[in-house]
């Protein structure tokens, strides 16, 4: 039906036009400070082509682990941008004369108002601990008030005006409360909701939204005038973009060990404390989530050319070196902020720039840089975990359908276990395989991890020209981070290699039949994710496959798969050692424990020295490898010696 549009609804459209402009502005004067950044290629056409997929498939796949959260917010943003456009077009006479489309404009505010009341009793009368407070508690009361407001004038005029009264009520309620929103865009909650779109289309990381793992640390130049990051203005523009599309929603503090464990690092305070150093005379006073744990004293202070860190600035070293890489906050961001990335690049700069390290860090790196292993120790004696038994060389052979790489963890007692049972199962499965020996160097994973470039450069140059003078199909470790670092960190030396982990291997063999496992009479077993196996990686089914065809009753920890908890042993937290309030490994064996198993099955070097490191009571600690291999040993039968494939 169509009719005069009332003199509320033609109000409110004019108001909402004026409140865009206001908003443009405020956005613009936020985007203006990220001009302080370095340069950075970004495809814009192609991130805006795919923002509404970017926003409603992958955004919303993460969102939706908390299924409130993602009712919530479906209601609120749909209610609110869908009402809001659709009112401002109501300025057009030829629309707003019409009162089915203000019956939708209605419809799509009293949408709005449910979200806003949905936010509302998720803050009150007690909000979670992991949101933040201070402005985000005025949110609700703004939202509601916008939304009750434009649906009342919306109303009225779906109704021909017969609620005038309340219309014009509405109306004021609606320009106050929506006023109250836009001036959150600067420095408020509000700035989330252009920052977010826009970090969508310029992310640092676009292969993640096309079914990319993008988890290898981009390269950094040695030869530039700066190493690593110093001040805001270090960062690419679209990290300090990203840094301001965080809502504070406290998902990455739930998800992070180092908190858990109470060290000195919240990811979601130390995001704030780099999107309030954007700004000039940047505090971090207005922040009012959960605080760093046993926080260290700073200044508080940030600049787009101060430096971040250190006692008269925004972050206290502790707090980077707290931080085990192990990217569980980076997996729960729903907006797909890149945390670790930022620490790194900080990181860089106090290693290689002021030399800057924990003491306990610096005898590693040391020995990395003039023995090429972490421990001094000659490279030579990087087989002797082998007791005495022969291994093939690469060198002898000059080529293998496998290349077996030992890792670093090959120098101690408890990972020559694994690597005995791991060539026994290679040799009982008739595999073409050899070791580098004396040739193989660290692969550099610490290194890169601690900040020091320069080292983990000249060792991968080293480690490619060694395997180019071999021939060899495939790549074979126990070792995630080795693996990680060898299949994506290399790549950037202009090499490519199909490396696979164990577990995927042994489970190879097994389904094609090289290798004979009876079934297992053990305790139950639970199985702990190592980080740079599945979160970064992807490699999360063929460990979990491979334990139930040994026959094994496996149960799960409450935090597993991509949300698997960290054991502490990586980003080399174990090297530099900021004290917290409790150990990250005693808090994962609890969690193994809580599930009735009596075993911990591993993957990773690391993984089994932090968990069997658990004082007190703890389960078993096992490598997959010597699982099978025990189910191998109480096969009832051998099968005959199978055709060698690879």
């Amino acid at each position: 039906m169509v009719s005069r549009m009332t003199d509320t609804a033609f109000s409110l459209s004019l108001f909402l036009w004026a409140l865009a402009v206001v908003a443009v502005v405020a956005a613009g004067r936020r985007a203006l400070l990220w001009r302080a950044g370095r340069a950075a290629k970004v495809d814009w056409v192609r991130g805006l082509i795919a923002l509404p997929k970017r926003y409603l498939v992958d955004v919303h796949h993460i969102v939706a682990r908390d299924a409130f959260a993602a009712r919530m917010h479906a209601l609120v943003a749909g209610g609110l941008i869908g009402g809001t456009l659709l009112a401002m077009l109501g300025a057009l006479p030829w629309l707003g004369g019409w009162r089915a489309y203000w019956a939708l404009v209605a419809l799509l505010f009293a949408v709005m108002l449910v979200g806003g009341a949905m936010v509302a009793r998720r803050r009150y009368p007690s909000k979670p601990p992991r949101l933040s407070g201070g402005r985000f508690q005025m949110l609700p009361w703004l939202m509601i008030g916008y939304g009750s407001g434009a649906l009342l004038v919306a109303l009225d005029a779906a109704l021909g005006g017969v609620l005038w009264p309340l219309a014009w009520l509405g109306l004021w309620l609606a320009a106050a409360a929506g006023m109250g929103l836009m001036l959150q865009i600067d420095r408020g909650p509000m700035r989330h909701a252009f920052a977010g779109a826009a970090h969508l289309v310029a992310h640092p990381r676009p292969g993640r939204f096309e079914g990319r793992r993008e988890t290898a640390l981009k390269p950094l130049e040695l030869d530039a005038e700066k190493l690593g990051v110093e001040t805001p203005s270090d960062f690419a523009w679209n990290q300090l973009l990203g840094f301001d599309a965080c809502i504070q929603c406290g998902r990455c503090e739930v998800a992070c060990p180092a908190f858990a464990a109470g060290q000195p690092l919240n990811p979601k305070r130390l995001i704030q404390d780099l999107a309030a150093a954007i700004q000039p005379g940047g505090s971090n006073a207005g922040y009012a989530g959960s605080p760093y744990p046993a926080a260290r004293p700073v200044a508080g202070r940030g600049g787009p050319e101060l430096p971040l860190v250190g006692a008269g600035a925004m972050i206290h070293p502790d707090t980077l070196w707290s931080c085990t890489t192990c990217r569980a906050c980076v997996e729960e961001c729903p907006m797909m902020i890149e945390h670790v990335d930022a620490i790194l690049d900080l990181r860089r700069f106090q290693t290689l720039e002021l030399g800057a390290i924990p003491e306990k860090g610096a005898a590693p790196l040391m020995e990395l840089r003039f023995a090429d292993e972490i421990g001094g120790r000659a490279l030579g004696s990087r087989t002797d975990f082998a007791a005495g038994a022969p291994l093939p060389l690469m060198a002898d052979k000059g080529e293998a359908e496998i290349l077996l790489w030992l890792g670093e963890g090959a120098y101690e007692l408890r990972y020559g276990r694994t690597l005995r049972a791991l060539v026994k199962l290679l040799q009982l499965a008739n595999v073409d395989f050899a070791v580098l020996g004396a040739e193989e160097r660290d692969c550099g994973d610490l290194a890169r991890r601690l900040g020091d470039e320069a080292t983990f450069q000249r060792l991968a140059r080293d480690n490619v020209a060694t395997l180019a003078r071999y021939r060899f199909r495939r790549i074979l470790t126990a070792d995630p981070h080795a693996l990680h670092a060898l299949r994506n960190e290399y790549k950037a030396f202009g090499v490519t290699y199909e490396v696979v982990h164990h577990a995927a291997f042994l489970d190879e063999l097994i389904a094609a039949g090289r290798l004979d496992p009876g079934a297992l009479d053990v305790a139950r077993v639970t199985y702990h994710d190592p980080c740079y196996l599945g979160r970064y990686n992807g490699e999360f089914d063929a460990p979990r496959r491979l334990l139930d065809r040994l026959g094994i009753e496996r149960v799960e920890m409450e935090r597993s798969g991509r949300r698997s908890m960290c054991c502490g042993g990586g980003g080399g937290a174990p090297v530099t050692d900021i004290q917290g309030e409790r150990r990250i490994s005693d808090l994962r064996m609890a969690q193994a424990g809580e599930t009735g198993a009596g075993i911990v099955a591993v993957a990773c070097p690391q993984c089994t020295a932090m968990l069997e490191g658990v004082t007190g009571a703890r389960l078993e600690v096992r490598d997959i490898a010597e699982l099978v291999l025990m189910a191998v040993e109480v096969a009832p039968a051998t099968r005959a010696t199978p055709e060698r494939v690879a």
